[in-house]
């Protein structure tokens, strides 16, 4: 099954990838991406209003380079490629889809276009394919049945490598295995995954719990006294370790004294002065009390508290 992209804005694109699990969402939900946690896919997928386009410029130059890493291809590897229109639905679960960025000519196979920081091109230069990327272009593959990928990537804007990707059936039954338990279980059960700590998850606390009820109090189950301990004494290793990343930065900045800059090998230290302007709350309310009064607000929020008792 397969539905036209070309006449969709990007608004309605990404709605439609709302309506099931796409390429760039399998490393997702098997824990592989860096930048975005299961639980904040659940809501991009449960509730519109977390949907949100970020990438701006990103997305538009990611397009007008794409078409230059598909050329650069072309021209490394002596195939030819077309655009694919497509959003493409698995037979047996239409939820499973594929935006592939080009299919290969005269080959069963599909090409993956990516752009990459130059402080990624170690995960480029052995035979391996990063992770993330491998587990997107094999959901790719079990969708549209092709027997291979291949991957071009231009790194830095200054180094280009291309990979070709054999079928995986083993890892794709993993990854379909996992993306059929989150979407059946998680986005259709409407069961958020564990929480994180992602500011996602802190939001939706936020607001799924903003109104309490006055002098009610709960016994937890025991387990979580083991989850307490945790918690503070990971809060007590986070403050003595921001004692010691002060006391370098300390030593350093003694380095430093009157020099705005430093260098040593391959990094740069900045200590630059810079002007902010702020207003000051206590003037303002001594001198205007009814301006002061006039521009404050009033916000609700539950604030979170251990103590140890006795």
């Amino acid at each position: 099954m397969v539905k036209n992209t070309i006449e969709m804005s990007r608004q309605e694109w990404l709605l439609e990838r709302t309506k099931g699990i796409g390429g760039s969402d399998a490393s997702i939900i098997l824990g592989l991406n860096k930048y975005k946690t299961p639980f904040e896919l659940w809501l991009e997928k449960t509730d519109e209003s977390h949907l949100t386009d970020t990438a701006g410029e990103a997305a538009y130059f990611g397009d007008l380079l794409e078409d230059m890493v598909a050329k650069e291809f072309e021209i490394r590897s002596g195939k030819k490629v077309r655009r694919n229109n497509f959003m493409l639905q698995h037979t047996d679960y239409p939820f499973l889809m594929a935006n592939i960025d080009r299919k290969v000519v005269g080959e069963d196979a599909l090409l993956e276009c990516k752009t990459a920081s130059t402080f990624l091109t170690k995960e480029w230069d052995s035979e391996e394919i990063p992770e993330a990327y491998l587990v997107q272009v094999q959901h790719y593959l079990g969708v549209t049945g092709y027997s291979k990928a291949y991957i071009a990537v231009l790194i830095g804007g200054q180094k280009f490598v291309w990979k070709e990707i054999e079928r995986d059936e083993e890892l794709i039954q993993m990854i379909f295995d996992a993306e059929i338990h989150f979407w059946n279980y998680h986005v259709k059960g409407n069961r958020p995954p564990a929480l994180d700590g992602s500011s996602a998850a802190e939001k939706f606390l936020k607001e799924r719990y903003a109104n309490v009820e006055q002098g009610k109090s709960i016994d937890l189950e025991s387990n979580y006294k083991e989850k307490i301990d945790d918690l503070l004494s990971i809060k007590n290793q986070i403050k003595e370790l921001q004692k010691v990343a002060k006391e370098t930065e300390n030593k350093i900045k003694h380095e430093l004294k009157e020099a705005e800059s430093g260098f040593v090998q391959n990094y740069q230290v900045d200590w630059k002065q810079f002007e902010r302007k702020s207003v000051d709350s206590k003037l303002l309310k001594s001198k205007y009390p009814d301006v002061y009064n006039s521009v404050l607000k009033t916000s609700n929020y539950r604030k979170f508290n251990v103590k140890e008792l006795g």
